[in-house]
């Protein structure tokens, strides 16, 4: 957890903003130094976390929320984190196993078209679960989070940028809306600039569904004037507020520098606000 980031984004473990919707997204950079920022916020928040990793093992992310004071094993453990390995369970789909006990949630690897209603199954489940706590039952979470790293890994897989969106909108009804929890997913936008208007299942198409269902987005990308030893990049921060008949948006831009156990953000001074 990044403290510099909280104070940015006015959030604490004891004080966030329920039933939001968080759009992580990185283009020639990588942004998963965030995925780990809120994996360790909302778990000292005491919230119910359900984490979709698509790309890495649970061991690399366990690894790192370590160095960041924050034990994952435990946490699987008192039922406050349930952790879909990705990786594990393709393989567990491409290549059946005798007596197998996976989940089916990545079942629509079998069949790519007939869409993410597997993957949503078990998102609903976890996050439903809200008063399973540890050995005994009886702890309670708080209010559930949803993250996913990455979503474009699923456009790799054959899955269409449509069926993606509708997945990211039945995820934001009953997490944000139905039970005012918060979500977070990380895209990766390919290469330098926007794709052709053609391209309808290509990255910068989820892009945009996306950035229309969200109420912030972080954007890292590489700093315009090349590499630098001391600055290894620049998030622009944007918040999307209903305000009367129209939509708030203020953005912000900041650099940034990762360490082994944190981050630390520079404001450079831009800033504005659209009506």
């Amino acid at each position: 957890m990044y403290t510099e980031l909280n104070s940015i984004l006015n959030t604490t473990p004891d004080s966030f903003t329920q039933g939001e919707f968080v759009l992580l997204s990185d283009r020639q950079s990588d942004a998963s130094f965030l995925i780990h920022h809120f994996l360790s916020l909302y778990l000292r928040a005491r919230c119910k976390v359900c984490f979709v990793g698509l790309v890495q093992s649970f061991n690399h992310y366990s690894a790192i929320s370590q160095r960041l004071g924050v034990s994952l094993t435990q946490a699987k453990e008192k039922g406050q984190l349930v952790f879909l390995e990705g990786q594990k369970e393709s393989l567990s789909v491409l290549i059946p196993q005798e007596n197998d006990t996976g989940s089916q949630a990545m079942d629509f690897l079998r069949d790519p078209s007939v869409g993410l209603k597997s993957l949503y199954e078990f998102v609903r489940s976890a996050v439903s679960s809200n008063g399973e706590g540890g050995g005994d039952g009886t702890e309670e979470w708080g209010p559930p989070v949803l993250l996913v790293d990455d979503l474009s890994v699923l456009l790799s897989l054959g899955v269409s940028a449509g069926a993606v969106l509708d997945f990211s909108h039945y995820c934001r009804a009953i997490v944000c809306s139905q039970l005012q929890g918060n979500v977070v997913m990380l895209v990766r936008c390919d290469g330098e600039g926007e794709e052709d208007e053609g391209d309808d299942e290509g990255s910068e198409r989820l892009m945009k569904g996306l950035t229309h269902q969200c109420s912030l987005t972080l954007h890292v990308q590489g700093l315009p004037t090349g590499y630098c030893r001391d600055i290894h990049g620049q998030v622009e921060v944007c918040w999307r507020r209903r305000q009367g008949d129209g939509q708030y948006t203020q953005k912000k831009l900041f650099q940034y520098k990762v360490h082994d156990k944190g981050a630390s953000f520079f404001a450079p001074g831009t800033s504005s606000a659209v009506l």
